[in-house]
């Protein structure tokens, strides 16, 4: 039988750390960034395709541009780190 000692709520996380807090406050700035990119890019754009004229915010090509980049990435470092 557990004792309370061994219950989750006696558990105390130890305070984050110098580097996570740098990190934490680095993404919140990347996001601050990506949001106020979104915003000045809200222009609509003509995309070409093989077929025919797509009107798109131009932020939408970029957010899926920089999707299937990110998806392609993570493709290829899976199978290289599957190679050895």
């Amino acid at each position: 039988m557990a004792g309370v000692a061994d219950s989750p709520e006696s558990v105390r996380k130890p305070p984050p750390s110098r580097r996570e807090r740098a990190r934490g406050l680095a993404m919140f700035g990347l996001g601050g960034l990506a949001v106020l990119f979104a915003v000045l890019n809200l222009d609509k754009v003509d995309v070409n395709w093989l077929f025919g004229t797509w009107s798109t915010p131009l932020i939408l090509v970029i957010a899926i541009s920089f999707l299937l980049g990110a998806g392609v990435g993570l493709l290829v470092g899976r199978r290289r780190g599957t190679r050895g």
